[in-house]
C-alpha cells in the first residue's frame, strides 16, 4: 500500500472555465499547483473568450453542477472551497444550498461580476441573490472597487472609500472579512482588508502592464490556498498579495490583449 507522508490540502473551485487559459477555472487550478494545494474543480459555465472578448457563454446544467461538487466531496473532500462565475441565481441557490449542506466553513467569494474586456459574468438579476445568499456565508469575499460598489451602492474611488465598502460587506451583508481590491483606484495597488475588528492595508508599487487577466481569480484562489495551509484570514491575503505581485510581474507576453499572469514564475523557465 502507497503510504502518504502527509495530508495535501485539497481546495475546490466554482467558477467558470475559461478557455483562454487565463481567469476562471484555469487561473485557480494553476493557483492551487503553484502555492502547494491540490485542486479540484466545478464548472459552471463554459465561455468562449481569449484575451480580448468573451465571445459565447454557455451555462452548464444546475443537475451537472450538484453532481459535480457532490461526486468530489465525496471521494476527495475539501478543505476550502473558493466561487467565482456564479452566472445566475438558480446557480447561486444551488451552491449556498450545497454550503449548507456540507457544513463548509472556509469559503472565499470571488464575486465575479464583469470581464477584464467589459462583458457581464452576473446577470443583473443575480446581484441580490449574491448580497443575501452567498456573502453571508463566507470567511473573505475579495471585489474589486466595481464590484464593491455594486454590492455596496456606494462609490468606490478612494480608500477611505475602500475602508467603508469592506466594513458595510461585514457589518452590513454578514461576511466574515472583506478586502477590496485597488487595482481600480488611482495611486498605488492598495488592497483594503476588514475582519469586523480592525482595518489593513496592503500596499504594492503599480506595474504598467497589459497582463492583468485573471488577476482577481488568481488573488481569491491564492487567498482559499493560503486558508488550506491554515493561515489566518490576513496572512493569507498579505501571502496572496505578494504571489499575485510577482505573477504580475513576471508574466510573458500572451495574446493581443490583457494577458495572463505566470502563475509558475517560482519555476525555472523552460529550456528552448
Amino acid at each position: 500500500m502507497t503510504q502518504h507522508a502527509k495530508h495535501v490540502p485539497v481546495a475546490m473551485t466554482i467558477a467558470g472555465s475559461d478557455s483562454g487559459g487565463g481567469a476562471g477555472i484555469q487561473a485557480d487550478l494553476k493557483t492551487f499547483a503553484a502555492l502547494g494545494v491540490y485542486g479540484t474543480s466545478i464548472i459552471t459555465a463554459i465561455t468562449a473568450q481569449n484575451t480580448q472578448i468573451v465571445a459565447a457563454i454557455h451555462e452548464v446544467p444546475l443537475e451537472i453542477i450538484a453532481a459535480q461538487i457532490d461526486t468530489v466531496i465525496a471521494d476527495i473532500g475539501i478543505d476550502v472551497l473558493k466561487t467565482g462565475m456564479l452566472s445566475s441565481t438558480a446557480i447561486i441557490e444551488l451552491v449556498a444550498e450545497r454550503i449548507g449542506k456540507y457544513a463548509l466553513d472556509r469559503i472565499v467569494v470571488d464575486p465575479v461580476m464583469v470581464a477584464k474586456g467589459g462583458d457581464r459574468l452576473l446577470q443583473e438579476s443575480a446581484v441580490e441573490a449574491l448580497q443575501t445568499m452567498l456573502i453571508p456565508l463566507a470567511t473573505i469575499v475579495t471585489p474589486n472597487a466595481p464590484e464593491a460598489e455594486a454590492l455596496t451602492g456606494r462609490k468606490v474611488a478612494s480608500v477611505a472609500d475602500a475602508r467603508q465598502a469592506a466594513k458595510t460587506i461585514v457589518e452590513e451583508l454578514g461576511a466574515k472579512c472583506a478586502v477590496v481590491k485597488g487595482g481600480h483606484l488611482d495611486g498605488p495597488a492598495i488592497d483594503v482588508f476588514y475582519d469586523g475588528r480592525e482595518f489593513h492595508e496592503f500596499r504594492a508599487k503599480r506595474i504598467q502592464t497589459t497582463s492583468t487577466h485573471g488577476t482577481g481569480c488568481t488573488f481569491a484562489s491564492a487567498v482559499a490556498a493560503y486558508l488550506a495551509h491554515g493561515y489566518e484570514p490576513v496572512e493569507a491575503v498579505a501571502r496572496a498579495k505578494r504571489y499575485v505581485t510577482q505573477a504580475i510581474l513576471k508574466a510573458y507576453p500572451i495574446g493581443q490583449g490583457h494577458g495572463p499572469l505566470n502563475h509558475f514564475y517560482r519555476l525555472k523557465e523552460p529550456q528552448s
